[in-house]
């Protein structure tokens, strides 16, 4: 069985140590027989991590609605639809502007509407499962947002 998207850290599975007692319940599984089955079929132990991760990824991935990945120069938003991801990417044509730190995200304020800010709109149809899609862009360092910021720039481009 391969897993469809990837194994939870030790500290989210600790973060989510009631889910996951649950999720064994729901198999008839107790925390006796889940350290007997970890000490004699560690596969099987194994097994039910990656499901359950998977369960948990499924479950996060099909909340997500909006999604933020900030790097030096870049900030890209991404609102992720059904069928379709709607991007807004910001872009400083100041090289020195750092976006990952507090001055830099000021000079993005006081600059959006300048020549100084590079700002381009885009729509991309999912070329692969909606779900797969958004995980992807979080394995590239996306990370999930309130949409806050797409929809005040969003908002302010339409206007």
């Amino acid at each position: 069985m391969t897993m469809k998207y990837r194994r939870l850290t030790k500290e989210q599975f600790e973060a989510l140590h009631q889910e996951f007692a649950n999720f064994l319940a729901t198999q008839s599984i107790d925390k006796g027989e889940w350290d007997n089955i970890k000490a004699q079929q560690p596969e099987v132990a194994e097994q039910e991590l990656d499901v359950f991760s998977d369960l948990i990824w499924e479950g996060v991935l099909t909340g997500a609605h909006y999604l933020e990945h900030f790097s030096k120069n870049f900030i890209f938003l991404f609102h992720c639809q059904e069928k379709l991801v709607k991007t807004i990417v910001l872009k400083s044509l100041v090289p020195e502007t750092d976006f990952m730190t507090k001055e830099g995200l000021q000079w993005l304020s006081d600059n959006m509407f300048t020549e100084t800010v590079e700002i381009k709109l885009g729509q991309k149809e999912y070329d692969k499962d909606r779900n797969e899609a958004i995980f992807e862009l979080i394995q590239q360092g996306a990370i999930l947002s309130d949409g806050q910021l797409y929809l005040q720039i969003n908002g302010i481009i339409q206007s």
